[in-house]
């Protein structure tokens, strides 16, 4: 990235279980409830920075489930609650697949996170991906950004509780990160 300033952070956020709760192939735009912590870790990361773009796994459209026009109007009720709490996201990339296609957006491949890299301008190292899963740690490994993964029952001990310590994770991470950074300039 080619900036005067100090590199850009961004924070690159699964949905489901990790922003809002999971209700497994939601459908409604009025089914949409914030997980703990996702309001305040999203005020701290912007406030600190950040870029905030969503990247989400949507099944559900190749299963039949939904359409999507009827994401889109999740993701605008979505934005809608966001912006009602001063916070909008910057982006939303979507793989809309099945696990059994073969594409190169469906998490953990780093598809959706390569495509926001190239289209917002930054690289791994201004970058980190909070989730909630294995598919989303494996996306983050594969793109070679940090990845901090929220827990829940069955988690890896010692992971952030909620979206609210992963947020402030993440900010002292690439803090550290543009420190040592800036040491070899």
């Amino acid at each position: 990235m080619t900036t005067a300033g100090p590199p850009r952070r961004v924070a690159l956020i699964d949905r489901d279980g990790t922003i809002i709760v999971d209700k497994v192939y939601l459908r409604d735009p009025d089914g949409i409830e914030f997980a703990p912590g996702a309001i305040e870790g999203l005020r701290l990361l912007r406030d600190a920075g950040f870029a905030l773009v969503l990247i989400t796994n949507q099944s559900g459209i190749a299963r039949g489930y939904f359409d999507a026009a009827r994401l889109e109007q999740i993701h605008g009720r979505l934005q809608s609650m966001l912006m009602a709490e001063g916070l909008r996201l910057d982006a939303i990339y979507v793989c809309p697949h099945g696990p059994d296609e073969k594409c190169a957006c469906r998490k953990p491949a780093p598809g959706m996170v390569t495509s926001a890299m190239r289209d917002l301008g930054f690289g791994p190292a201004e970058a980190v991906l909070i989730g909630d899963s294995d598919a989303d740690m494996g996306a983050a490994a594969a793109a070679g950004v940090v990845g901090l993964r929220v827990t829940s029952a069955g988690k890896p001990a010692g992971a952030p509780a909620d979206f609210l310590e992963a947020a402030r994770r993440a900010r002292v991470l690439l803090a550290e990160r543009e420190g040592r950074q800036a040491g070899r300039n």
